[in-house]
């Protein structure tokens, strides 16, 4: 039975963000580009930015006469390896030939002239987006189970992906991932964070660095999987899409893993793990982390072992992007009131990860 108040985003005005939160781009330089390779953007079509991204900039477009995205980074200095629309834009050109739930990017812009940015023009898919609430219309438990299957089998399917057959060789540097990311979530989280948080910043990198990690197992990754990045069938709860690409790479699955778990909040969790950006995994029906890590090793046969140490690697990573996302609100390079209170957030779950560090064994 259908989700009675499922709505696409054409349809319905609340995926959009307000007037006053717009970020505009030149349009009449993206009609003049898009018009050299033979694709018909008329620079008379209103702003229609989509609501979800709390960084990258999502536009629906017209092209050819049928929607499109037009996606874009944000403004200003970026942080190394992320927003980076060259290889988001590889990523789904060789996807969505192997997995039907990954779009095609029907073009790239690299040249910066044209909006400031480099861009793409992605397929639009239609479908539910679920962000911190479920939907009305159906049984809130089996919604939430349901959702809970979905989440997990599709980011075992992703993690089962063969790269090289997918026109993806070379696609990142697995040797070393893992301490590769420590030392740069370490690095990006010195750049923001206030005299105070860097302090635990330093004591989380250098704890994180003792820690025995593999590199092994190598896949293809995601690194921002989570609810609100999933299109869904409204009545089925079937993946139409799965989208925001800009991190794909080749590197660890259970880091992968553990950064979708990082928004996985339960019921007696701290405030720091709940709230903005989390998934509504604290309502009822859905898994708890313990069994969606149980059905993820089923599917993968991925070894538990060291799930603990880099859920804390993900949280700290999280934590570090809270605290990007409110320098860049303070800058005045993204809009909008959610990211005032980004700071402070970033600082109680960088407390929190150091709680949780100092409690696991030597």
């Amino acid at each position: 039975m259908p989700l009675a108040t499922a709505r696409t985003p054409c349809d319905a005005a609340d995926h959009f963000l307000p007037e006053a939160e717009v970020s505009g781009f030149d349009r009449e330089g993206v009609s003049r580009h898009l018009a050299g390779a033979g694709l018909d953007f008329d620079p008379r079509q209103p702003f229609r930015q989509f609501s979800g991204g709390l960084a990258n900039r999502n536009y629906l477009v017209e092209i050819d006469g049928r929607p499109a995205v037009l996606r874009r980074p944000p403004a200003g200095p970026l942080p190394p390896g992320a927003h980076d629309m060259a290889r988001e834009h590889r990523v789904l050109t060789g996807l969505s030939a192997c997995l039907p739930f990954v779009p095609q990017s029907l073009h790239y812009c690299p040249d910066r002239s044209v909006i400031g940015v480099p861009f793409q023009i992605v397929e639009y898919r239609s479908g539910l987006v679920v962000r911190d609430a479920l939907p009305p219309g159906r049984d809130a438990v089996d919604v939430s189970a349901r959702l809970s299957q979905v989440l997990v089998d599709t980011i075992a399917q992703i993690h089962a992906v063969d790269s090289e057959s997918c026109g993806l060789s070379g696609l990142g540097r697995p040797q070393g991932f893992v301490d590769r990311a420590v030392a740069g979530w370490t690095k990006r989280g010195l750049l923001v964070a206030d005299e105070g948080a860097s302090a635990i910043v330093e004591a989380l990198g250098r704890w994180l660095s003792r820690r025995p990690f593999r590199d092994e197992p190598h896949g293809l990754i995601h690194l921002d999987f989570k609810l609100d990045n999933m299109i869904l069938d409204p009545g089925t709860l079937e993946v139409r899409a799965v989208i925001d690409w800009d991190m794909g790479t080749v590197g660890n699955t259970l880091f992968d893993f553990s950064a979708m778990l990082s928004y996985w909040g339960e019921t007696g969790d701290p405030p720091a793990l709940t709230g903005p950006v989390m998934m509504p995994t604290a309502q009822p029906g859905f898994w708890t982390r313990t069994e969606a890590s149980a059905r993820y090793c089923e599917l993968t046969g991925r070894d538990p072992a060291n799930l603990a140490d880099f859920r804390i690697l993900a949280l700290f990573r999280l934590a570090v992007v809270y605290l990007q996302l409110h320098r860049q609100w303070a800058d005045g390079r993204v809009k909008g009131a959610r990211y005032e209170g980004f700071r402070d957030r970033g600082e109680q779950l960088l407390a929190h990860v150091w709680d949780m560090a100092r409690e696991r064994p030597d």
